[in-house]
């Protein structure tokens, strides 16, 4: 049972990250965007089972729940705290299929996206983690790279302007200076 270290408010003012004691998304973060994904996890499913939230997002030591404006915070957080304590072990969720994207991933084998990669999991990724969020990269045309916030980025105003600004940023001085970023 994962116990809650902390509560941290996030730069986007519905989402609320969970620091854990534990971790509860082994490998790979975890991304739940709507009730009907999240009905293959027994966690996420607790969490929109509360009712108000829009989307769960776990990875590593936290979870990232996103709600809509109808309640507050000081209304939710009570709420949302049991199932988070009463969810079952880490291993438990690893043995779950893969969540299905609209997008195939790009090949990891392109040095093109490994290069992206490796920038986004130095520089970018821990500081989106850091206030409950993350990305993905699900296609590539040409100097085009697609990317899905996850998390509390998934909704964050910052997301369409100055975070994207900066991770394109990163991307072309680390990468190629033509480098374009797309959300999705």
């Amino acid at each position: 049972m994962p116990k809650i270290a902390e509560i941290e408010y996030t730069p986007n003012p519905n989402a609320v990250k969970f620091v854990l004691k534990e971790t509860i998304a082994l490998g790979f973060p975890k991304s739940f965007p709507d009730r009907a994904i999240a009905a293959t996890d027994p966690l996420a499913t607790a969490l929109f089972d509360v009712g108000h939230v829009v989307s769960v997002f776990m990875q590593d030591k936290f979870i990232t729940v996103t709600k809509d404006d109808e309640l507050s915070w000081s209304e939710l957080l009570p709420k949302l705290a049991p199932p988070i304590r009463a969810a079952t072990s880490p291993g438990a969720h690893a043995q779950l299929p893969p969540i299905a994207h609209e997008f195939e991933k790009p090949d990891e084998n392109d040095p093109f996206i490994a290069q992206i990669q490796k920038v986004l999991q130095d520089t970018i990724m821990p500081a989106l983690a850091a206030d409950g969020g993350g990305l993905e990269v699900i296609g590539r045309h040409e100097k085009q790279v697609m990317i899905r916030y996850q998390g509390a980025c998934s909704t964050c105003p910052a997301g369409m302007t100055g975070t994207l600004m900066s991770i394109e940023g990163i991307l072309k001085k680390e990468v190629d200076p033509e480098i374009v970023v797309i959300t999705v």
